[in-house]
């Protein structure tokens, strides 16, 4: 039977409510939310106007309302590989998916929504996600052959987000028998661009970069543009430039990455030591400053046109075409053309949250909850080819 508006569906590990905003842009409404974080538990309150306030362990099923959907991004914990005798129900006890499984097999919705990180595929060698769709399986749940891994870039939502996506529906008579959940027309890295998501007419000084970030940047952006070449294809490590010799215990890749500052530096010696000169041998950087990354080819003219991130490997510049997963980054991305951050409402967008969101007051707090979240616009197309099928 084909859903309808008003169906009804549960929220477990609900942080701020990226599958309500998926299933209640197809008219579902939510009967139950469950997470353990009291920050998130907040913004979902003020949001949808539901506690979330329970933890999944202490729900029992008797008290699981009637729904047609169970929605869950549940953490990724390794199961038992002993004991297969015992059912895959067992092997999944003690995890965080077994209380998923638990109420599937009380409730039997007709359909299920599961996402995780891609490296569910590999985690535990395999065994984890073998066991999970064994269970689904066992639990009457017919899935995709092969798992759905997508991004919201391919979706027009210029963010690098790798996830594992699992729906499924009920049908026990055909477990077997796999749907097909395919899009035909994913875009490219290439076809999107960060200015979709970007408020021109950002002003708040909160998110303005330093001025001595400012001059980090420039500093670095004066080095590409004065070196020999312009598709620095290794990474550029100052306090290298000058060094005779290379320690024998380094790995052979830091070798090479050694050589290659060596070399860089004999070949553009005259510039590369007035250009130290001028900013007193990088004193004042950091040791993550005195490092740089070049990743956007001949395509980007200068940082102030692409997007940076100042990471442990260093500065790193980038295309302007998408943003690197907001959950992985250290540091929040600045937009060079603009010389800021990427704010609270802008990260947002970068998980498809409507801008009448209200996100958390404090702003780490904020970063950190999106950075956590399911992107809503993926689950919309996974969810519609679902429904549909």
């Amino acid at each position: 039977m084909p859903i309808t508006d008003n169906f009804k569906f549960i929220d477990l590990f609900s942080g701020i409510g990226g599958f309500h905003q998926a299933m209640a842009s197809f008219g579902g409404h939510c009967v139950l939310a469950s997470d353990i974080d009291k920050e998130a538990i907040k913004v979902y309150k003020e949001n949808y106007g539901i506690d979330s306030g329970i933890n999944v362990r202490a729900i029992k099923d008797k008290d699981v309302p009637d729904h047609d959907v169970l929605c869950a991004g549940f953490p990724c914990q390794a199961f038992s590989k002993a004991g297969k005798r015992e059912g895959f129900m067992d092997q999944t006890r003690g995890t965080l998916f077994f209380e998923v499984a638990r109420i599937l097999k009380a409730k039997h919705p007709k359909y299920i929504m599961l996402e995780n990180v891609r490296n569910l595929v590999s985690h535990d060698g395999g065994n984890t996600y073998k066991v999970i769709c064994q269970t689904l399986h066992d639990l009457g749940y017919r899935l995709t052959k092969e798992p759905l891994i997508l991004s919201p870039y391919q979706f027009g939502v210029p963010q690098v987000r790798e996830r594992i996506y699992i729906p499924g529906f009920y049908d026990p008579k055909h477990v077997d028998e796999p749907i097909d959940i395919s899009f035909e027309h994913l875009m490219s890295k290439n076809e999107n661009s960060i200015n979709s998501i970007l408020d021109p007419n950002e002003t708040d000084p909160f998110y303005a970069i330093s001025q001595h970030t400012e001059d980090v940047l420039t500093a670095w952006d004066e080095f590409y543009h004065g070196i020999d070449i312009k598709t620095v294809g290794f990474p550029v490590w100052s306090s290298y430039f000058k060094t005779k010799t290379i320690k024998s215990d380094f790995p052979e890749w830091k070798k090479d990455f050694i050589r290659k500052n060596q070399e860089l530096y004999i070949r553009n010696k005259p510039f590369i030591d007035g250009w130290l000169a001028k900013w007193n041998s990088l004193k004042g950087f950091t040791a993550t400053e005195r490092k740089f990354e070049w990743q956007c080819g001949e395509t980007v003219p200068s940082i102030w046109d692409a997007v940076i991130q100042v990471r442990p490997s260093g500065v790193r510049v980038k295309k302007p075409d998408v943003f690197q997963a907001l959950v992985a980054l250290v540091q929040t991305p600045i937009i060079g053309k603009y010389k800021r951050r990427l704010t609270v409402r802008e990260a947002a967008r970068l998980q498809s949250f409507p801008d009448s969101f209200v996100p958390d007051s404090n702003r780490q707090q904020a970063y950190k909850q999106f950075g956590n979240s399911v992107n809503v616009k993926v689950l919309e197309a996974v969810f519609e080819k679902l429904i549909r099928y």
